[in-house]
Formats: structure tokens, sequence, C-alpha cells
């Protein structure tokens, strides 16, 4: 089998074991073993070659769809009904004579709580490692999809627009006769998504979070996402993040990342992107996500300058900070004091609840002008 294939094959069940399925090394070999014997280039017997082998209960079977859409499709697994509370029912042996402890029956409900409901509002800068590796987990399954806006294409539809070639074309066809009017509408696309994740010492405890969420939000938008991490320099992150399975496209990203852990300054590094990219179109009509705490090293005026000139391109702004979330928190830093005047939606992004809200908000929901 070819190298590439099993690369990619390794990586699947890598995401399906992430997800919580029972993806061992042994069922990883009887899957490839598998695909020895088909067409790995039939997408028909890729799925059933690992149903067949990397699901061990039908619990993993709901899962398994999910990841394979997700890995193979491009498209973004929701998560499915929250299961209801186990309810035990506890019948007593019969007591000798004859007598039934049926009355004495009763049932218990298990009332502890969902391990994933404990996770979510937890900040994650304050979680163990097993933890951060299930909210890991959780952030690679958000539907972290854009908004749609409207197109200056059209395409046919049932109402709208009178649609005059088709209508002539239908009415040549019916030997001249025009008995049916054909109409057309706007087509809409995605709107650009761009992430810019503040990666310096003070945002080292959510970070990784942070560039999770751009992972899946690159793997919802497609070509229409761009990431990019600031520090003390500006580094594109986009290709990095195109990798399917999470952990390698964070392995790709913090090698590419320079100033990991660094200083800050984001009136910089946003100047240079307006000026590079920015400018050029990818600010145009997008939804910008900034991820900072707002600690800024450099000129807080140009910072304010910045975010003036970012606000009269983009279609949004959005800014999550971890520390909103903080009680009494103030945005009083310098930086973040004139960035704020000209954001859309100020949120916290501080944990995997946060990052649920800030997904809502890339996607078009709870729009509303910035608060504290």
């Amino acid at each position: 089998m070819d190298r590439d294939v099993i690369e990619t094959m390794v990586g699947f069940a890598r995401t399906v074991r992430a997800a919580g399925g029972a993806a061992d090394p042994e069922r990883v070999q009887a899957m490839l073993t598998a695909l020895d014997h088909l067409d790995v280039l039939d997408p028909h017997d890729v799925y059933w070659a690992g149903r067949l082998t990397l699901c061990a209960d039908p619990d993993d079977l709901a899962r398994y769809d999910r990841c394979f859409a997700a890995y193979f499709s491009g498209e973004t697994p929701r998560p499915g009904r929250r299961r209801p509370p186990v309810v035990v029912r506890r019948i007593p042996m019969a007591e000798p004579g004859g007598r039934g402890g049926g009355e004495e029956s009763r049932e218990l409900e298990a009332a502890t709580a969902s391990g994933v409901e404990v996770l979510r509002d937890r900040d994650v800068a304050r979680l163990g490692a097993a933890e951060r590796a299930e909210v890991a987990r959780l952030i690679a399954l958000l539907d972290a999809g854009a908004e749609r806006r409207r197109s200056r294409r059209f395409a046919p539809a049932p109402t709208g627009r009178l649609d005059p070639a088709r209508t002539v074309r239908e009415t040549l066809r019916r030997g001249g006769e025009t008995s049916l009017l054909r109409h057309r509408s706007h087509r809409t696309r995605p709107r650009r998504v761009v992430l810019v994740v503040d990666v310096s010492g003070s945002m080292s405890p959510y970070a990784d979070a942070l560039l999770r969420f751009a992972h899946a939000a690159a793997r919802s938008g497609g070509r229409d996402v761009e990431v990019f991490s600031a520090g003390t320099r500006l580094t594109r992150l986009t290709r990095e993040l195109r990798h399917r399975d999470p952990d390698a496209a964070m392995a790709a990203a913090s090698a590419a990342i320079p100033d990991w852990s660094g200083g800050t300054r984001l009136g910089e590094e946003l100047k240079e992107f307006l000026d590079r990219f920015g400018q050029r179109g990818l600010a145009r009509g997008a939804v910008v996500v900034i991820a900072s705490d707002g600690w800024e090293r450099g000129d807080a005026g140009l910072l304010g300058e910045q975010m003036a000139r970012l606000h009269r391109l983009a279609h949004r702004v959005v800014w999550a900070n971890p520390h909103k979330a903080r009680p009494g928190y103030e945005p009083l830093t310098a930086g973040m004091a004139a960035a704020l005047p000209h954001v859309d939606d100020f949120t916290s992004g501080h944990s995997l609840a946060a990052l649920e809200e800030l997904a809502r908000l890339v996607a078009g929901a709870g729009k509303g002008r910035a608060h504290a």
C-alpha cells in the first residue's frame, strides 16, 4: 500500500481515537489489511473498512460517522444529543414463603454530572494534563463555520428576479409559447474569517486552546479561513493548520512560530497584517477575530489607529480576551482600552463554553456592539 495512503489512514484512526473510539493499534492494522484488498480511491470501500475494524460497540458508530465526515469530506461533526441520565432499578430478592419485596423497589437516578459538562466552564489555564487533552478533543469537534454572505453571482431559484435568458430558452424549447417564467437569486458563500492569535508570554496558558480553535475553524471554512500568530512578529499559519489531524497541525504551527511566549507588539503586528494582507483583500468584508489579553508593550496609540483602520475594512471585528471572564474585570490596560472602541463583539475565550460562544459569533449569531 502507498505510504501516503497509510499515513492518511493512520491519521484518520488517530482522529477516531481522539474522539473516544476504540481505534487501538491492533484495529488500525486490521483496517490497513482490509484496505489491501479494496479500492482505496473508493470512499465506500474506505468507509466500511474503517467501520468494520475501528468500531468496538454500537456507541462507536455515530462517533465514527462524525469523524469520517470531518476527516474525508471536510464537514464539521456536530455533537449528538446528550444521553439521558441512567436510571437503575433495584429489585429485591423474594423472601422465603413467597413474600416478594416488589413494593419496596425504588428507582435510583445517577446524580453524577457529565465530565464534559464539568469541563465546559473550567478555565483552560487551570486544567491538568488529562483535562487539557479532553478539552483539546472537544475543541476539534466544534462547529466553527463562518456566516454566509450574498454573492454577486446568480443561481436558478423558484422565486426572485426574472431570469430572461432561461425564460427565453424555455420558450424556444416549447415552440415560442411562454408558459413558465424562470427566476434567479443571488448565491451565498461563506464569509472570510481571519484569526489573529496572540502567542506572547502572558497568553501562553491559552494559546494552545485558541490555536486549536483556529484549526477547527480552518477545517470548517477551508480556503475562506486565514490564521496568523502575533507576538513580537507576525506569522502566517494558514498552511500549517490545513492538516486534518489536530496534533499534526499544532506541531506544524509550533515549529513555524518563532516568537512563542515572547513579548507583545500588537500595534506593529496589526499594521503589518493590514499593510501586507488586509488592505489587499484578506480583511475586506471579513470577520476578523483577535485573541489577545491586550497587554501592549508598544505604542497603544498605534494599536488604536490600526484597529480603527481594521474596523473600516472588516465586516465585523471580534476580540477574545481570556481575562474578561474574571470577576470584576475591566479593560484598563492601555492596549485593550485603545482597541475596544473599534470592536463589535467582546468575548472571553477562556474555556470550552467560551470557545463555543466564539464559534457562534463567527457564525454570525448574537452579533452586537462590544461591552466590558
